[in-house]
């Protein structure tokens, strides 16, 4: 089919009545819809936010079924719209680490002693995020902090299988940590941080750079609204927050079953934890459930799944035994108790708000310094709006603060 067959293929289908329609009461719903907290001083902003998000996945699976692209492909294309402009304080560049590309931000004012560095590593799913769309975040830590910013673009499933994506931010980490000085960096002085799936990678470096005798250790980890394990998925988070706002359980599922296979089906199943048997439910309950919630953040409701037959099938896909698969929560005592001070932020409105509840649980019970900033208008992605006015929320400006508050208190 060539490129006017499907250009004519298009026009045909976005100007039926009928997708005309589909669309129609696909925003209508998502707008009508949108779970918007009580607490958020933005709704409309919220609203749109929420419905766009809805609408840029929808169009790419449409574009898929023509034959045009595939979703993936399309969702990447609208991330990478952002123009970030021009940035006078800071010195950007692109080199590689080893053979990781990576894009550093150096503050241009000269510095008596060495700067603190900080390695950025981004969400996504593994799937999506590139140093286009987080340029402002990364721009905002450098001018914020007087701190040099290493964005690792590592690489992206399903073209690259897991742990493809470990693999490369772990030796980005490395690197860095060994020459950091030729950047103007204190070695001691070095921070990860990570948002979302970004966060189970540096959580994950933090382990393996602990069972390693050689490699100098991070001062702190930084972890924003972090996705942290694989196990349990029917969370009190995981039900209220099913809908969102931005990201919801469906979507989530979906990718990561992407992520890990290339195609997202066994949804379901996988939303009431067939994949993981009895045997190890019983072994991690101590740290990984819902009795380990406060009662506090269950007050908008939650009602423990009911059982369904364990599917073995589901459980080799998801390789939960794998260390690689990014379930940190799972990490023994022996290495929780060598962790970094850690700052941990959490939203009330999202979906994976308890897994950041749990993992601060473990490093408390093991004595690690934990910083915590429990957002509550907060949701998944709030931080990817700051500087791009006029869609910055009230939320994103105070949480950025905290957070350079922590970095600058190290």
């Amino acid at each position: 089919m060539n490129i006017f067959h499907r250009l004519f293929m298009l026009y045909l289908y976005l100007f039926t009545p009928v997708l005309f329609v589909e669309l129609s009461l696909l925003l209508y719903y998502a707008f009508k819809k949108a779970p918007v907290p009580s607490e958020t001083k933005d709704p409309k902003k919220l609203r749109l936010y929420h419905v766009l998000s809805v609408f840029i996945f929808r169009l790419g699976k449409i574009f898929e079924k023509l034959g045009i692209c595939n979703q993936i492909a399309f969702v990447r294309f609208v991330l990478n719209l952002a123009l970030p402009g021009k940035e006078p304080n800071l010195l950007i560049r692109d080199t590689k680490f080893e053979q990781v590309p990576v894009r550093i931000y150096q503050p241009k004012t000269p510095s008596a002693q060495p700067r603190k560095g900080l390695l950025y590593l981004h969400g996504g799913c593994g799937i999506f995020g590139s140093n286009r769309g987080y340029e402002r975040v990364c721009r905002h830590l450098a001018r914020g902090s007087d701190l040099v910013v290493v964005y690792v673009e590592y690489r992206l499933a399903p073209e690259h299988e897991h742990p493809a994506q470990l693999s490369d931010c772990l030796t980005a980490t490395t690197y860095f940590l060994n020459h950091s000085k030729d950047y103007g960096v204190d070695p001691n002085c070095i921070i990860l941080a990570g948002e979302s799936s970004g966060g189970a990678l540096v959580a994950a470096i933090n382990r393996e750079l602990i069972k390693s005798s050689t490699t100098p250790k991070v001062q702190a980890q930084i972890l924003i609204y972090p996705f942290l394990q694989i196990m349990d998925l029917s969370l009190p988070s995981h039900q209220q927050n099913h809908l969102g706002p931005g990201l919801t359980r469906k979507r989530a599922m979906k990718l990561g079953l992407v992520f890990i296979k290339g195609k997202g089906d066994d949804v379901e199943r996988l939303m009431n934890n067939a994949h993981v048997p009895e045997s190890m439910k019983t072994k991690y309950k101590k740290w990984l459930s819902a009795d380990c919630i406060p009662e506090e953040f269950k007050s908008r409701g939650y009602k423990p799944p009911s059982p369904i037959p364990f599917s073995k099938e589901l459980c080799e896909l998801t390789r939960l035994n794998d260390e690689t698969m990014l379930s940190p929560i799972l990490d023994e005592d022996a290495i929780v108790q060598q962790l970094p001070k850690t700052y941990i932020l959490t939203c009330e409105y999202d979906l994976i708000r308890d897994d950041g509840l749990l993992y601060k649980k473990r490093l408390e019970d093991n004595n690690v310094s934990v910083t915590w900033n429990h957002v509550k208008d907060g949701f998944h992605g709030f931080i990817m709006f700051i500087d791009i006015w006029p869609l910055e929320f009230s939320c994103t400006k105070n949480a950025f603060e905290d957070i350079l508050k922590f970095i600058k208190g190290l």
